[in-house]
């Protein structure tokens, strides 16, 4: 009988921790990435009272006799299922869709979360706004000019960097890529200017100098007298100004006083063939053409010369036997399809986007855009090994095995989904069954106590 009574007393403080975990998986339904726990049971010892004996020749095997005394807990188990994604239109909320946490940090210990629901600091740091916690990612770095972002690196705190200033970039290439009638009349000399203007193909487009001042690039074709299948253009900076540019073009370097004109020749179907620049040198065979421009900035000190500053880009017309992205002579009428220059004026960072890979892009008011870092996901091997730290944060353990981070989607991770939150993985019908059985287990339990007392007692009151 004492048996009964300590099985039953082991079913109603096991029962108790499943219900436990039960109101603590409710009350969570609404917590951000939330994930819900399960209770396991397992039975406990047996008393053996005779083993078992195999048979032999006059009798048949016998089981054995054992009894049971009571149940323990086999585990308290972390359900890492996928919770539902609700949308919050919040740029920094984030959500994973898959395998992975996000990376906090606090000093050097690493946590890892769930919950996306991150903002900003008044260092542009992206943090979690409850506890402070830094997400860890890369951040980009400039290197030559260029935004270089490796993820083969440790990780760091991500920085946005809200209301910085992207300087200017003055003009280094532009690109055109246009079609000129190849029905345009040829002008005669001396034709008259109202002649001129009616054969001639104009494409303007704005460039900038090292200050991000802008500046016009005109560019005049006109169809050559006497040959076939051959332009001239003429580049003219700022047409309007009351200063004179003194543009000038060549294949090579230009230099101050060489002509500000070009020949385009095109082959028999219309497409590129070579060009030649005022002093007679010619593009290669083969490849893109580039022509080299060069004109006064006005405005800007005197170079050690004592001259204007000089302001010099590439210009592409296209590439050899293209028919695309390239400068063409085709039976239809002219236009611009294409224009593209990379300079820009100084701007502030006015937003950013965050994608599915994780990666940050600063977008400016000049029109540029910028990617200062990537968010990093760690997945482990047994992710339900992980131990919970309070305000929705695991850490490693023993059993979880080694955080393996990178980027998004690589090695098993999810994608990143911004302006969404994961919420609790708990389903309340499910909960509430199971608390049902818990609560039926637990009274169970106790009527085993209640009936074992029952019997104890008769015994006590054998002899009177």
């Amino acid at each position: 009988m004492m048996r009964s009574l300590y099985s039953g007393v082991s079913g109603l403080q096991n029962h108790q921790v499943r219900m436990d975990v039960l109101g603590n998986n409710i009350s969570n339904v609404n917590t951000v990435g939330f994930k819900k726990g399960r209770v396991t049971f397992q039975d406990l010892l047996y008393q053996q009272m005779s083993g078992a004996s195999k048979p032999n020749g006059d009798i048949g095997g016998v089981n054995p006799k054992e009894i049971g005394l009571g149940m323990s807990i086999a585990s308290v188990d972390t359900i890492n299922t996928q919770g539902a994604l609700q949308t919050t239109g919040v740029m920094t909320d984030l959500a994973v869709q898959g395998n992975g946490f996000f990376i906090l940090k606090k000093g050097e210990e690493n946590f890892y979360t769930r919950a996306g629901d991150f903002g900003i600091d008044t260092d542009g740091r992206l943090v979690n706004p409850a506890s402070g916690l830094r997400v860890q990612g890369w951040l980009s770095q400039n290197v030559n000019g260029r935004e270089i972002l490796s993820t083969s690196g440790a990780t760091q705190d991500l920085v946005i960097p809200v209301g910085s200033k992207d300087p200017a970039k003055a003009t280094g290439r532009v690109s055109i890529a246009c079609n000129l009638d190849k029905r345009t009349p040829e002008i005669p000399a001396g034709g008259g200017q109202d002649t001129v203007e009616a054969g001639t193909w104009r494409v303007e487009e704005k460039v900038f100098d090292s200050f991000g001042s802008p500046h016009t690039l005109r560019i005049e074709f006109q169809k050559v007298v006497g040959q076939t299948n051959q332009w001239r253009g003429t580049v003219i900076m700022d047409p309007e100004s009351p200063q004179a540019t003194n543009a000038s073009v060549a294949i090579g370097a230009p230099a101050r006083g060489q002509a500000n004109s070009f020949l385009v020749q095109f082959d028999n179907r219309g497409l590129l063939q070579r060009v030649t620049d005022g002093q007679g040198a010619q593009s290669p065979a083969t490849g893109a053409l580039d022509i080299g421009v060069a004109f006064d900035v006005a405005g800007a000190q005197p170079g050690a010369d004592g001259q204007p500053l000089r302001q010099t880009f590439r210009l592409n017309v296209g590439s050899v036997g293209s028919a695309t992205s390239t400068v063409t002579q085709q039976a239809e009428r002219s236009s611009t399809k294409a224009f593209e220059q990379d300079g820009y004026t100084m701007g502030y960072l006015d937003t950013f986007k965050i994608d599915q890979s994780g990666l940050v892009t600063a977008v400016y008011s000049n029109g540029t855009n910028r990617s200062v870092g990537q968010i990093a996901l760690a997945s482990f091997t047994n992710p339900g090994g992980l131990e919970k730290a309070g305000s929705s944060t695991f850490v490693q353990s023993n059993n979880s095995g080694n955080a393996n981070i990178g980027p998004s989607g690589i090695a098993g991770k999810g994608r990143i989904m911004a302006g969404t939150l994961e919420m609790s993985n708990v389903d309340l019908a499910e909960q509430m069954t199971d608390m049902i059985v818990t609560e039926r287990g637990f009274q169970a339990n106790s009527k085993t106590i209640q009936t074992s007392d029952q019997m104890l007692q008769e015994l006590l009151q054998l002899k009177r």
